[in-house]
């Protein structure tokens, strides 16, 4: 038995090979993230004698290119959640923190659990993709939502209310109605400038060429509007490319947030447990992938609570002799994007209010007892994941059955 413990850093990676009785084959020494230096470390992996295991743990991205070269290579590699490293106890009342001191307890680590530490492959990179892609995608619905915000601002000066002129859905491209409108008409005298008859006109000429359905009682009523409004900046060419800076800026975001969702599809498509998630009510070709991305491979979590504890989503206690405190708050120290992603579950739940949904008759019932919002809110997540835990692993087992 041979225990590779790797602790990976940025273009570095520092490793250390123990053997059973903690007999060191290899002092901690280290290895630059480059082509040379990882096939030097493979050659010394494979001159090893006896089963060898390489473990490391998977923070950020930089595990990734080792993983997957040492994996291509033909070697067994596990990447292990920090947590259970850091919780790892080696016997040892010191705990330096260094590259040397990590590697040498993952090394350790690697002999201990040897039988239960899972092999990485290319499911893995599929999954760890699709997570990349969903942290992608919530960084660009902040920008989106802050590109929205400034527009609705600047809007305020030369146009005040025009964006809830029009309360259509974004288009596929992420384009909406108001957003455009705005561009062509980006200040109250471009509207009220006009007799309503030449605005009704141009303004259906626009829906046409835009694509737009065309409402002639509409352009009255935004017309109506627009007279009695006030503009605080003037209608000239500054304010003009204000508002179309704005406006393109918020276009960038929103096409790049509709082609992240659709890339997440495609790539949570591919995974076997897609079919079972997508079926779950309040989980649809949005929230579905980034549940999946928050969850990863769920054959990880060895039963329910493991699951809930890592969404943060699991009951506290507090006990101590003969107390027991009977209500404790949730513990919340799991994953904060998965429980951001359950709660939209959790309203898509509420809104649709769908009386046959085990989740959502749990969640009703807790609020006829009169209890808050988060407390509904999060012991509908809890109920939520266990179902997710066992109607996933059962369809994981039947496909592997049929294999």
């Amino acid at each position: 038995m041979n225990a590779v413990g790797i602790d990976v850093s940025k273009g570095k990676s520092t490793v250390a090979i123990y053997q059973p009785g903690d007999q060191v084959v290899l002092k901690p020494c280290e290895f630059r993230h480059t082509q040379s230096d990882i096939r030097s470390l493979i050659g010394i992996i494979r001159e090893l004698k006896g089963e060898t295991k390489v473990c490391m743990e998977h923070t950020g991205r930089y595990y990734e290119p080792v993983a997957s070269w040492l994996s291509d290579a033909g070697i067994f590699v596990s990447a292990v959640n920090p947590i259970l490293i850091k919780q790892f106890g080696d016997d040892s009342l010191r705990a330096p923190k260094t590259d040397k001191a990590d590697a040498k307890k993952i090394a350790r680590y690697t002999l201990d659990r040897w039988t239960k530490l899972k092999q990485y492959g290319h499911m893995d990179e599929l999954r760890n993709q699709l997570k990349t892609m969903n942290r992608q995608f919530g960084f660009y619905m902040d920008q989106k939502t802050a590109m929205k915000n400034n527009l609705i601002a600047l809007l305020d000066q030369t146009y005040p209310g025009a964006n809830a002129f029009f309360d259509s859905q974004a288009r596929s491209d992420g384009s909406q109605k108001w957003v455009d409108f705005v561009y062509t008409y980006w200040h109250v005298d471009c509207v009220r400038g006009k007799s309503l008859e030449a605005f009704t006109e141009h303004y259906k000429n626009w829906c046409k060429r835009k694509g737009y359905n065309f409402s002639a009682a509409k352009a009255k009523e935004v017309y109506n509007d627009s007279s009695d409004l006030i503009a605080v900046f003037s209608k000239n060419a500054n304010t003009k490319m204000l508002i179309h800076q704005a406006v393109e800026m918020l276009n960038l975001a929103s096409r790049t947030v509709e082609a992240l969702r659709t890339e997440m599809d495609k790539a949570a498509s591919s995974l076997p447990e897609y079919p079972v998630v997508l079926a779950m009510n309040g989980v649809g070709t949005t929230l579905g992938p980034q549940l999946m991305a928050e969850i990863g491979d769920v054959t990880r979590f060895t039963k329910r609570g493991a699951l809930t504890a890592f969404a943060g989503v699991d009951p506290g206690k507090n006990e101590s002799g003969q107390y027991s405190q009977k209500s404790v708050h949730t513990s919340k120290k799991g994953s904060p994007y998965l429980r951001k992603t359950l709660f939209q579950i959790m309203e898509s739940l509420i809104q649709r209010s769908p009386a046959d949904d085990p989740v959502y008759a749990f969640m009703d019932k807790k609020r006829s007892q009169g209890k808050p919002y988060y407390v509904y809110m999060t012991a509908g997540a809890n109920k939520f994941l266990r179902i997710y835990y066992g109607r996933v692993n059962e369809y994981l087992s039947s496909l592997s059955e049929d294999k």
